[in-house]
């Protein structure tokens, strides 16, 4: 990794279907060495893949809510358990292992609260492991640079 690189992956997470004569006229390389070097950060794994970002509100998932979900054991098979049933469950977005008062911070989407009033009961309220559920209604978003 050198500052060309970086400057790649600047430009691809910003316009991840900019074109390879785009970015190399961006980051001051030839396409034939943008070409390579990016190749080269795909197959290192520093590119993972690409991805297309979906209006969720268009498709009906409105409602974005975060969830802090605090289990009640520590045991290893009480977070692979977590971790399965949340992998199953369409609404959840995101599921992320954190440190601090709970086990899990999930990123939820639905399309209404009635939507998630559903999961809430019917997806994690049937969970043995799950001891606390901590829900946060997203108002708005001002920065979401994900993929």
């Amino acid at each position: 990794m050198d500052v060309i690189d970086g400057k790649i992956l600047h430009e691809l997470e910003a316009e991840g279907r900019i074109s390879n004569l785009q970015l190399a006229e961006r980051v001051g390389l030839s396409p034939s060495a943008c070409l390579r070097r990016v190749q080269a950060l795909e197959a290192s794994g520093v590119i993972k893949g690409y991805r297309a970002v979906l209006d969720r509100a268009k498709l009906g998932g409105g409602v974005t809510i975060f969830v802090m979900v605090g289990l009640g054991g520590q045991l290893k098979a009480d977070s692979l358990s977590f971790e399965a049933a949340m992998a199953a469950a369409p609404e959840v977005r995101e599921c992320h292992n954190v440190t601090g008062a709970v086990e899990y911070l999930l990123r939820v989407e639905v399309a209404d609260l009635e939507a998630y009033k559903r999961f809430h009961s019917d997806t994690l309220g049937t969970l043995p492991q799950v001891r606390s559920i901590t829900s946060h209604v997203s108002l708005g978003t001002s920065k979401d640079l994900r993929g």
